[in-house]
């Protein structure tokens, strides 16, 4: 997908917000002095994709913000020494109440790339251009659309609906009230199923942009969290056997290898470059704050326990010397560098440490190995493992131990487990295979683990069943108390 960096506002951004105003606007840029070639549609589409990779002045929603909540909130990981944002380690310690400067910044972020999505979609079937491309684009921008709601209905439960942008700059017609749970997974499935027609496939040129695959495998996630189990294995199985060219990686160290970008195991991932938007704290940061550098410096986000994720793989197993580093060659010295405690791997760019905020590794949304544990666990959860359900699991794990991947191999594949030693199997297996992939959160909340797994981790005993949701910031309350009651516990 081309980098294009756009430097105006699309719109009054954020519908539901207005915390960081100061003065009241006066004027929109809207669809009558802006929308009025097929270039300014495609322009306005590439905004909407930059939401998820571009923050300038903030880490991006999916280059770190959304971490805090997915994974260092969970009992993967922990703040470091290095993260001195005390918002930060409250939410590292589950402490953290309705003023988080973090929950609100991905409340704000989430909200802003579905108001980038609203103003393409609004306005572009009214460009001149190609019938064709325009469909094309409203429909990637529904995609993300989705995909942003997603998040966002995971996170807090009931959100406010937003499908429009603003037609007003009253303050009154600003305000959106929180919506039903069923209702917002009704919009994010009717925006899938228009996404559904994108193409399967682009040029090279545009790497990255949704596909028809990358629609099928979230509404198979949106199912499998709402525990449709027979939506979730028609559209996994849709993935699985479309003809997209999905596979493994042979090399579990290709995923997060960046000559090796938007490969056959990439269903969708957000784009990052060095040095993206001339900032490095708008795109991915991840390298910088999981590598201080070859000093005994704790970075900011670190391994929550040894014992519980690093010590847990089985000998062979290559996701753990993927996902962590105990060593790393110091190319000063021509040394190994040993780490008092492992350090989180998957992003780091391990031929650019000196210059860790350079990453430009991408970050993967949904991957094939993704659909195939879904697919299994969605099997499995409508009766008993079956002989598909077993061969899903043991591609994954073949992989993991460096075997052939469809080659049956009695030293690493399951089989003879009951229903509930295969869902303990599936559990396990996620545990270890998407380590800062911003999945731990989600799967420990649709399971209904998360307090019991949290609470093994002694820093993090604060947790309770209250932090299977996020508060709803205290700073949108401010605007609309009526409309945002606030998530209980909070």
């Amino acid at each position: 997908m081309k980098k294009i960096i756009i430097t105006f506002l699309l719109s009054a951004g954020l519908l539901v917000s207005c915390t960081d105003l100061e003065v009241t606007p006066t004027s929109f840029v809207t669809e009558d002095n802006y929308f009025k070639t097929q270039d300014d549609a495609i322009a306005s589409v590439t905004a909407v994709y930059a939401s998820l990779s571009l923050d300038p002045g903030e880490q991006s929603l999916f280059g770190r913000n959304l971490y805090f909540l997915t994974d260092m909130a969970s009992d993967y990981a922990a703040a470091g020494v290095s993260a001195t944002n005390p918002q930060v380690r409250a939410l590292s310690s589950l402490t953290h109440d309705a003023t988080s400067d973090r929950v609100q910044v991905a409340w704000r972020q989430i909200y802003a790339g579905i108001n980038r999505a609203n103003v393409s979609i609004d306005n572009i079937s009214k460009v001149s251009g190609s019938e064709v491309v325009k469909t094309r684009l409203i429909n990637e921008s529904k995609f993300i659309r989705a995909l942003l709601y997603f998040q966002a209905v995971r996170l807090w439960g009931a959100v406010p609906i937003v499908l429009h942008e603003p037609t007003s700059i009253q303050l009154q017609s600003l305000k959106a009230n929180r919506a039903p749970v069923d209702e917002v997974y009704a919009q994010i499935i009717a925006d899938l199923k228009d996404a559904e027609s994108l193409p399967p496939t682009y040029p090279a040129s545009d790497a990255g942009r949704a596909t028809s695959g990358a629609t099928k495998a979230i509404l198979a996630k949106v199912y499998l969290t709402r525990k449709d189990w027979p939506n979730a294995v028609l559209k996994a199985r849709e993935v699985v056997n479309g003809g997209y060219g999905y596979a493994l990686f042979e090399n579990f160290q290709d995923i997060f290898t960046k000559t090796k970008k938007n490969g056959k195991e990439h269903i969708f991932s957000v784009q990052f470059e060095p040095n993206q938007a001339g900032n490095g704290s708008s795109g991915s940061t991840f390298q910088a704050t999981s590598f201080t550098g070859f000093t005994a410096t704790e970075p900011a986000d670190i391994i929550s326990d040894v014992a519980l994720f690093y010590d847990i793989y089985a000998a062979g197993d290559t996701r753990r010397d993927v996902s962590y580093a105990k060593q790393l060659p110091n190319p000063a010295t021509g040394t190994l560098y040993t780490f008092p405690k492992p350090i989180f791997k998957k992003y780091l760019d391990l031929t650019n440490l000196a210059t860790p905020g350079n990453v430009a590794i991408n970050f993967p949304v949904i991957r094939y190995a993704d659909i195939l544990l879904s697919l299994a666990e969605a099997i499995n959860e409508q009766g008993t493992p079956t002989p598909e359900a077993y061969e899903l699991i043991n591609q994954v794990r073949r992989r993991a131990f460096g075997k052939p991947i469809t080659t049956p191999d009695a030293a690493v594949d399951l089989k003879g487990l009951t229903q509930t030693t295969f869902r303990a199997a599936i559990q396990e297996e996620r545990k270890k295979e998407f380590v800062q992939e911003g999945q731990r959160w989600f799967d420990l909340v649709r399971w209904g683990t998360l307090v019991t797994e949290v609470k093994k981790v002694t820093a993090k005993n604060s947790v309770s069943e209250k932090n299977n949701l996020y508060p709803i910031p205290q700073s949108e309350r401010n605007i609309n108390p009526d409309g945002l009651p606030q998530n209980p516990g909070y």
